[in-house]
């Protein structure tokens, strides 16, 4: 699919943007895969590259952990937060064009959430040092809600109270096929931005509705349909 591609019906103005995290609003992979290969190498598993962490990582912790390393995935969990917990804010960078894309959409006043399978607390205090956390209405990572993505649960959290319900007045907006995935089975607007890791069975499966090759390119959408 080329940048910019509807693949669908024309991009109309949402009633409210909920984004994915990492790969489509920041960059923390480094951290992320330096936490995770010291927690594989002491659980007696051979480290991932970068490459292979960013293909694989796309469930949450606690759902990946369960088929990694089964009855000690609690173990191995704390171990990764723990080494996370030493460097993740530190690490964390936006990508291009995401602080303006942001602040495009808070000037027009549209409400904002984060749905992640990011550990909700590592999410919350990444979004702090950024200086973002006011821009969201609510920010909903890993073990917030009753499922992690692709569940439709931390949508409704991530969307309650804003009057407006998962639907297709809502964006959703990432990188990958869990968030396309989710962004179906909550009926929202399936936008995905190029430059995460998906296959085109999964491209297939779950159809986004619009691809933009980067945020500059989302945000001229946005402004096209104000």
């Amino acid at each position: 699919m080329t940048a910019g591609r509807e693949c669908g019906t024309r991009l109309r103005r949402p009633g409210a943007v909920l984004f994915d995290w990492d790969s489509t609003l920041v960059d923390n992979w480094g951290a992320i895969a330096c936490a995770l290969n010291a927690t594989l190498v002491a659980m007696g598993h051979a480290p991932w590259s970068e490459d292979e962490v960013r293909r694989r990582a796309t469930a949450s912790a606690r759902d990946a952990f369960r088929r990694l390393f089964a009855d000690r995935d609690r173990e191995a969990l704390e171990m990764f937060y723990r080494e996370l917990d030493a460097i993740h804010a530190d690490e964390v960078r936006p990508l291009p064009g995401a602080t303006e894309l942001l602040e495009v959409l808070g000037r027009h006043g549209v409400p904002m959430g984060v749905v992640s399978n990011k550990n909700g607390r590592h999410l919350r205090v990444e979004a702090e040092r950024l200086g973002w956390t006011d821009r969201f209405v609510r920010l909903v990572g890993a073990a917030d809600a009753e499922a992690d993505k692709p569940d439709i649960a931390p949508v409704r959290l991530a969307l309650a109270g804003t009057g407006v319900e998962p639907g297709p007045e809502v964006w959703f907006v990432g990188d990958s096929a869990v968030d396309l995935q989710c962004a179906h089975l909550a009926r929202c607007v399936p936008i995905l931005i190029q430059g995460g890791v998906i296959c085109h069975a999964d491209l297939g499966k779950w159809q986004p509705r619009h691809v933009f090759a980067c945020r500059a390119d989302l945000q001229a959408a946005f402004l096209d349909c104000v």
